[in-house]
């Protein structure tokens, strides 16, 4: 929807405007008494708003419209509001374009430059309410994370977050490195937490899910007829982290040409959209992340040694859970506390067994792992105490398989249920939480009918 509010106290001029910009707006409300202003947006969301500057008999000094100006800024700053004037207001624009304002219009208008002015203004508005609504869903996503901390009481786990405490506060660059599962992302988040930037977004950006095609108009952004289905400018995510963080995750996972993209970028802190020539000035605090090994990859030119000194200022090693031994059943119990309540379980404890079991196991999945292992075993139980057969990890399962692999892992939750009800296949679905046709399916797709 575009959504247009029209203030003028002239009706010839409501009429004008309704007939020039109906074909190009879902929505236009005019408004002869600026009084209404306040109330009027409360009730829609409005993209523009076009204002003029006077409206008392007998006054042409403009600052009615500055003050009105001001209150639309200062509770809807997303709302790209145009002035309109007369001539020998000029300056008086000028001014209020320091206030805010997106841009002014000089009566009498030109049909053409008025809808090229509102189609801009439309444009900055849609981008910064995205921007507004990315903020707030990052926002709504920190405060339900299921598990938003870094837990552990090992002493290498206090050394990294040592280190990350020191390293935050400044806006070097930040390289997080380690194995698949150990928590990258919660590093990441520590760090921009702890740093002078948190009150701004955090914006992560998969690397590895970015096409080669599509790598310019992720982050940079485009500008409409970019390209065949750019139908509106974009903002590009080095935009909307502006003056705050940027994780960029699996960055090892970028081809040869897109890292000369990204480090030109880094270098000259500014950005230029798909099929644009405006250059774009950013000031972002980059973390990086990646399992692989960039050094090795510099050695048989994969990587770029001068992007890998850009993003390496400092370096943060995740240790794997293998080498937190003290770690592991804090961390089991923190998952099935959590765990147990969001599946109404109750009070839940791990036996000896168990207990043994967790500590005894290598962990090649690491913490995503134990994870999993904890949320199938809170699933499964049917007592407040979890037993060591309710722990399947790959090793239990006598497989050499190192992997999280899902059909593998299914295969493995049916036999145990079939075990545990031997030719019941009403309860075994009952215990897996699903439908009995659903098990035979399975069982039949998996051949273990």
């Amino acid at each position: 929807m575009s959504n247009i509010l029209i203030i003028d106290d002239n009706l010839a001029v409501h009429s004008t405007l309704e007939i020039i910009l109906e074909p190009h707006f879902d929505n236009i409300t005019c408004l002869a008494d600026p009084l209404n202003i306040m109330g009027t947006l409360a009730t829609e969301t409005y993209h523009i708003v076009l204002l003029d500057m006077n409206f008392s008999p007998g006054l042409n000094t403009g600052r009615e419209g500055i003050r009105w100006l001001k209150k639309i800024k200062e509770t809807y700053p997303q709302i790209s509001v145009v002035m309109m004037t007369a001539y020998g207001h000029v300056e008086l624009a000028v001014d209020a374009l320091k206030l805010g304002a997106t841009d002014f219009i000089l009566k009498p208008w030109d049909n053409r430059k008025l809808l090229a002015t509102l189609k801009s203004a439309l444009q900055l508005s849609i981008s910064k309410n995205e921007v507004k609504q990315l903020k707030e869903k990052a926002e709504a996503l920190k405060s339900t994370e299921v598990f938003p901390d870094i837990i552990g009481e090992s002493q290498s786990i206090k050394n990294m977050m040592s280190l990350i405490e020191k390293v935050a506060k400044t806006d070097t660059n930040i390289l997080i490195t380690g194995e698949n599962g150990t928590g990258k992302e919660l590093v990441a988040k520590a760090v921009h937490h702890l740093s002078k930037r948190q009150k701004e977004s955090l914006v992560e950006v998969d690397m590895g899910a970015v096409s080669e095609t599509l790598f310019e108009s992720e982050l940079f952004g485009h500008v409409k007829g970019a390209f065949t289905d750019a139908h509106q400018d974009r903002i590009g995510k080095f935009e909307l982290a502006n003056k705050g963080s940027l994780f960029l995750d699996e960055i090892g996972n970028l081809s040869f040409s897109l890292q000369a993209k990204l480090l030109a970028a880094l270098q000259n802190r500014q950005i230029t959209k798909v099929g644009g020539n405006k250059v774009i000035p950013v000031d972002i605090r980059l973390i990086s992340a990646t399992n692989k090994n960039l050094f090795k990859m510099v050695e048989d030119e994969e990587f770029r040694q001068d992007l890998l000194y850009r993003i390496n200022t400092i370096q943060i090693e995740v240790p794997p859970l293998r080498e937190r031994d003290d770690d592991v059943i804090v961390l089991a119990n923190h998952f099935k506390d959590i765990l147990a309540k969001k599946y109404e379980k109750g009070t839940l404890s791990f036996s000896q067994k168990a207990e043994d079991k967790l500590k005894a196991y290598h962990w090649p999945g690491n913490v995503r792992e134990l994870q999993h292992t904890i949320e199938r075993a809170v699933i499964l139980s049917d007592s407040d105490t979890i037993s060591d057969d309710l722990l399947m990890t790959t090793a239990s399962e006598n497989t050499s398989v190192q992997t999280l692999n899902m059909v593998k892992m299914e295969e493995v939750l049916i036999k145990k249920a079939m075990q545990k009800h031997p030719k019941n296949v009403s309860a075994a679905a009952e215990e897996l939480g699903i439908t009995r046709q659903t098990l035979y399916n399975k069982m039949k797709k998996l051949g273990l009918d």
